[in-house]
Parts: structure tokens; sequence; C-alpha cells
């Protein structure tokens, strides 16, 4: 569209000048016209021409890199399935801990019950069988009985593992094959060897997986704007395909094309299959003896083309023939050519929203772990408040008071899980900071009595403090909090006894060591060292030490969260976190911090206060538009002997403010439909200019904090929060 544009002006500069040159009017006319006219064909002509090429190049390209795209997207969920098949099949190693043919043979009733519990919770699987080293079945988690006689010794995946031809720490894919066991009626094989701690072969553990599993999410992929999707072994064996039906029995003759394609570029390409009339692209499994293929019609790249040539004809031709005896013509066009760049840029935005979908397809897999860890640990929590709220309904409606044992448990589940949701805001750096500079050998002498509980007596503590040390800017809450969960991983890795060290040390890092830490920069820092002699972790654990909800722990004594809430923390301060650890060596975690080169804050010693000096007087207006919040906010103020008004949002605030000049606080949920709590505060104070204010929020990410760091001169509580909570920050933002 613009160099059709620039066509017509130029054309309107070639008028212009034969106009200056010509002196018989009507001869000049003439020749004009001629020019004109030839000019008026001829230019178009090869205008349209060239961009009609450059058009279908570009196409086919866009074509290509969109199926490259996709491609990618569709070899990420393989890899994620396969990976959760490897993980199923070390599951199930576990659970057969080593055990010979016999033994597993005499439990089998207990391994198939844990076998059905892992079937049924993967989608993927259809069965699962275990096969002793002769080749008999051992025990399977569908097969109601299994037979004296059956043996899999002439199965491929079993002979593929026995003779060697698969790697032995790899697995095997079989060939897909009709079952009358499965009611989709095709399956292949997913398995792995069986083996000894000494590395003999002890058969075979294979798992029946379902390309129904495949078939859907291949045909959302479809819907993306692609023809085919199919997964592939590297013999060119298909395993699943869209279109078709996800229980037909697939064909299996390899793709000669493809197979060539894949010789000359292992990892992934492109390429054209004249005879399909289609294009293709694909991408490798690498850790697996498979690709996805992704294919696109011509007809459908072509007829896209041809829609845009048929665009520009609509735009030439009108042109074309304006240009014989309208001198506004190239105006007109002008404004015909920006509304092409209108459709234009919705064009791009269409096309930049099917990429985000795309995106968005290949992120679900990785919040799918994320989310299943969140439900868990929350579902559990649940289980204890409602278990414990309705026990306590129970035995009040029988007259039974004996209820405080019940209500603590459930104000400990509670309390738990707003701990969990501060870890993970504190892990995804959007936990509310308040920084003021401290002096970390301060902090750390005032909770030694903490540490000292928390590590327990059969821990001996050590504290290496420096002397002159730096200041730092950071939150003394949430650096207190790092500290206790450092100690907790150190008591909990010396389960025996041990020595736990914690040591302050300036520490000036120059470019070399900050160029070898992703994200760090060089300078001055002060370090806090937490050290331990327990079991230490593996180089692998190391690595993953900071993910969120990986532990190594046993099931039940932590949630994985207590690493990456420091991780967190120390990054959304500016500063670094460093894990060294060996096997039986204990770990070491050093905390770097950037320098703070001003004064250091000045701090009142905490002081516990009596229930009694708690209590406030004066007004409070509460403007809350969650009616639960509200109700539990009033109780707790009209338990602390506050007066109380309540708003339902802002507009109801501001008139409640206009009636009632005796309020003296506001108290706002920063999100409310309508008017934010931040725009209510700026108009109360522009009525009431000494009114204090105290924002609440359940989430960081909001008007008031920016950088995750709270603004100048803001009160923020966060919710989930405690009358006592609720108290203190009253009277410290009343106080000022």
């Amino acid at each position: 569209m613009g160099r059709l544009s620039a066509a017509l002006l130029t054309l309107r500069g070639v008028r212009c000048l034969f106009s200056g040159f010509l002196l018989d009017p009507m001869r000049d006319a003439e020749r004009s016209i001629r020019t004109l006219a030839v000019l008026s064909v001829a230019i178009p002509a090869v205008v349209f021409v060239a961009s009609a090429r450059t058009a279908y190049d570009d196409a086919f390209a866009e074509a290509q890199n969109h199926l490259k795209r996709t491609a990618e997207v569709t070899r990420e969920h393989a890899i994620k399935v396969f990976e959760t098949l490897r993980l199923a099949a070390l599951h199930v190693d576990e659970v057969l801990d080593n055990l010979s043919d016999e033994q597993i043979k005499a439990g089998a009733d207990s391994i198939k019950r844990r076998l059905q519990q892992l079937d049924e919770t993967l989608d993927q699987i259809r069965d699962i069988w275990v096969i002793g080293k002769d080749g008999s079945a051992l025990v399977t988690a569908t097969a109601s009985a299994i037979a004296e006689n059956a043996n899999f010794a002439d199965r491929a995946c079993f002979k593929a593992h026995k003779e060697g031809s698969v790697l032995p720490q790899s697995a095997y894919i079989g060939t897909p094959a009709r079952s009358d066991l499965h009611k989709e009626g095709v399956k292949f094989v997913y398995s792995v060897a069986r083996r000894s701690k000494a590395g003999e072969f002890n058969g075979v553990i294979a798992i029946s997986v379902s390309p129904g599993y495949f078939w859907k999410f291949y045909r959302d992929i479809a819907n993306t704007g692609v023809s085919a999707v199919s997964l592939v072994r590297n013999d060119g064996i298909k395993l699943a395909q869209y279109p078709g039906e996800p229980a037909q029995l697939l064909a299996l003759p390899p793709d000669t094309a493809l197979l060539d394609e894949v010789k000359k570029s292992p990892l992934g390409g492109a390429f054209a299959y004249a005879s399909a009339g289609r294009i293709f692209a694909y991408s490798s499994l690498t850790r697996y003896p498979l690709l996805v293929t992704v294919g696109l019609d011509k007809a459908v790249v072509i007829s896209r083309w041809w829609h845009l040539l048929y665009r520009w004809l609509l735009f030439g031709l009108p042109a074309t023939a304006g240009l014989f005896g309208m001198c506004m013509v190239a105006l007109y066009y002008t404004g015909r050519a920006i509304k092409a760049n209108e459709e234009l840029q919705q064009e791009i935005a269409l096309r930049e929203a099917s990429e985000q979908r795309a995106r968005h397809l290949q992120k679900m897999e990785a919040v799918g772990q994320l989310t299943g860890g969140i439900a868990h640990d929350f579902n559990n929590l649940l289980t204890v408040i409602l278990g414990s709220l309705e026990l306590m309904q129970r035995r009040l409606a029988r007259g039974d008071l004996n209820i405080q044992h019940l209500a603590a448990t459930a104000s400990g589940g509670a309390q738990r899980a707003a701990t969990l949701t501060a870890q993970l805001l504190a892990f995804a750096r959007r936990q509310p900071l308040d920084p003021k500079p401290i002096n970390p050998n301060k902090l750390i002498s005032g909770i030694g009595s903490l540490i000292s509980s928390t590590a327990g007596e059969a821990i001996e503590i050590e504290t290496v403090l420096a002397a002159g040390l730096w200041q730092t800017n950071i939150d003394a809450n949430q650096l207190e909090n790092a500290i206790i969960n450092l100690a907790a991983n150190a008591r909990d890795a010396m389960p025996e006894g041990g020595k736990l060290t914690i040591e302050t040390a300036n520490a000036c890092l120059d470019e070399a060591y900050a160029a070898s830490e992703p994200g760090m920069l060089p300078g001055q820092y002060v370090a806090i060292c937490v050290t331990d002699t327990g079991r230490g972790m593996s180089p692998e654990n190391a690595r993953r030490a900071f993910d969120p909800f990986f532990t190594t722990k046993e099931h039940g004594r932590g949630t994985g969260l207590g690493l990456s809430q420091v991780f967190g923390f120390v990054n959304q301060s500016g500063g670094h976190v460093k894990i060294y650890s060996e096997l039986g060596q204990g770990s070491s975690v050093k905390i770097y911090l950037p320098r703070h080169f001003g004064a250091e804050a000045q701090k009142a010693a905490a002081q516990e206060t009596a229930e009694e000096d708690l209590r406030g007087s004066g007004t409070i207006l509460v403007a809350e538009d969650e009616e639960a919040v509200r109700s539990f906010s009033r109780q707790a103020l009209e338990e602390l002997e506050y007066r109380v008004l309540e708003a339902s949002d802002g507009p109801e605030a501001l008139k409640i403010l206009e009636e009632h000049s005796e309020i003296a606080l506001l108290l706002t949920d920063i999100v409310m439909p309508g008017m934010t709590g931040k725009r209510l505060a700026e108009k109360a104070r522009a009525m009431r200019p000494g009114l204090r204010v105290l924002y609440m929020t359940g989430y960081s990410r909001n008007a008031v904090i920016h950088n995750g760091t709270l603004d100048p001169r803001v009160s923020l509580i966060t919710k989930p929060f405690t009358v006592e909570q609720l108290a203190r920050k009253l009277k410290s933002v009343l106080e000022v």
C-alpha cells in the first residue's frame, strides 16, 4: 500500500513538472494525458507485480514461521507429556523398590492399588504393567486378573530392553496397536527397564499411552491456523495425528520426505512436500526418538495471498482510472491508503493475539505444576480449618463449650495459609516492602533467642559478627523471617544435632564475580552467611533449591517455599543469594544486600503492649466493597472500642465524610469498583487535610506500591490480618 501511495505522489509530481514546460495548451494537454495514461498503467503494473511477488514470498515465509512457532509449542507439550511418563515410571520403580519377581507377585494387590492411583491421576496413561525378567506379567493397574501363562517375552518393548537395543537409562516407545482392553481402541507403549543396583536387567515397566490425549491437544492447536499436527517416531511411525479420529489405528508407512529433511537438519526445520501440497515444520524431542510435525495446505496460503491481491486491486484499479480526469485523485486515494494501513494494523493485532494464544498454550503445562502444589497445600489447610469449624458447630449445638482446642487448630491452619500466601508473594516478588536503613549485626543479636528456639537444644549456635559492618536499606521484618527460615532449614538438615553458624561481613564484589552470577551488579554489599553441618545436598538439588514447592524433606515436613521466599525477598530488595552445599558436608547460604551509605534509621525497641493498651477511641470510617471483610473490620474495631462507620464504595464514603466531621481515620481497601482506594483517599484529604488514611490490600501490585516498596508516607496493612495486628497498625498511624 505504501508503494502505491508513493507512485501516486510521483505521478502528481510528474504532472506538475510537465505543466511547467508546456506551451501550446491543446498539444500540451494531449501530451500530458498520453503521458499520464502510459504512466498510470505502467507504474501501477510494475509496482503491483513486484509487490505481488514480494507478498507471495512473505506469505509463505510467515506461514513457515507460524508453523515453526506452533511446532515449538507442540514440542514443549510432547516433552512435558513424556517427562511425566518418565516420572511415572520412576515412581513405579520406587514402589517396586528392587523387589524380586516373587516378592512383587506376593504383594501384587498392594502394588496394584498404587499403580491404579497413578493411572487414575494421569489422563494420558491407560494401563501400567510390570513385567518380570523372564517376560512374565507380574502386576497391572487395570486388568482384574492376570492369566497364569501371561508372558510378554516376545513383545518388542521387552526385547528392546533385554537385548540392549535401547540404552539402559533410555525409554522405548512402541508402535501404536489396537487393543480391546481400552475404550479408545488404540494405544502405544512407553517402557523402561527395571535394573538392580548392580545394573542387571530385572524386567520392564510398560505404560500404555493413549494417542487420544495428544489428539485433543492437536485439535486445539489446529484452531490456530494449521491443517495437520502429528507426533512421529524418528523411523517415520506416526503415534498420533490430527485430523483423524483418536481411536483410529494410524497408517504406519514412513514419510520419506520427512525423514530426508530430518537427516539434513535433525533438530528442526521447515520444508515443502510437493506431492502432498503442503508445507511442514518439525521439531525434534532431543531426549526421545520423536519429533512433532505441523502442516499447512499450500492452498490456504495461496488463498490468503489472493485475498491480499484482491484488496490491492480494489485500491489500484479505481486509482488508475481516476488519474485520467480527476485532479484530487491523489488526495482521495491517500485517504484510502490510510484506511488500508488501519486495516493492516488490525490484521497485525489479530496476528499478535493468535501468537499470544499459542504462547499461552505453551505456558499452561508449567503453570499446572505450580498450581498443583498450591492447591495441594491449601486443600490440606482448608481441611484443617473447615473440619475444626464443623466440629465446633457440632459441639456448640449440643451445648459442649470445650472448643478451645478446635478454635486454636482452625486459627493455626488459617495462619499457616496466610504464611503460605506470604511465601508465594515473596517468591513472586509481589510482597510490599518497607525498607529502612539498619545494621544487620543489631538485628541478628536481637533475634538470637528466636533463632535458638527455632534450632532447638541439640544444635550449637555460633554468631560471628564483623566489626564495622556497613548499613543496608532493607525491610527488617522480612530479613528476620529470611534468617529464621534458613535456621529452620538448617535444623531439619541436622536431625541428630550439629552446629549452626551465622556470620556477617563487608563484601566488595568486582565485575568478574558479578559477571559469573546472573542478575548481580558489582559493588559493595553486606554479606550474611548461614552455615550448617547437616546432610548437605547434591549439585542437582542445590540447583533447584530455590524452586517453589521443591523440597528434599520427607512428605509433610515442608512446603518447599522457605528458600523460595528468601530468594524472592532478597532479589526484590536488589540483593543476591547463593547456596553452597555438598552431600555429607553441610550447606551454606550467603545473602548479599546492597550497602546503604546514609545514616541508620532510629528504631525504638519493641515493647510488648498489654491487651488493654491496644484499645483506642475515636471514629473510623471503613470503606470496603467485600461485605464479609467489611463486617469483620467493623467488629474488630468495635472490639477495640472504636466507633465505626461503614461504606461499600468510594462515593458512599465521601458522603459519610461530609456528614461526620468527627472521623479521625479512613480505613479503605485499595481495589474497589468504580473508585479505587487511592482515589478515595485523595478526595477525602482534599475535603479533610488532616485525615489519617490506612490502606488494606490482599495483593501488592497496586497504586501505592512501586518497585516492590511502599510509596513515601503510605500506611498499609495486608490481608489477612488479626485484631491485634490491626490494633497495632492503627496505634502507629494515629499516633504519628
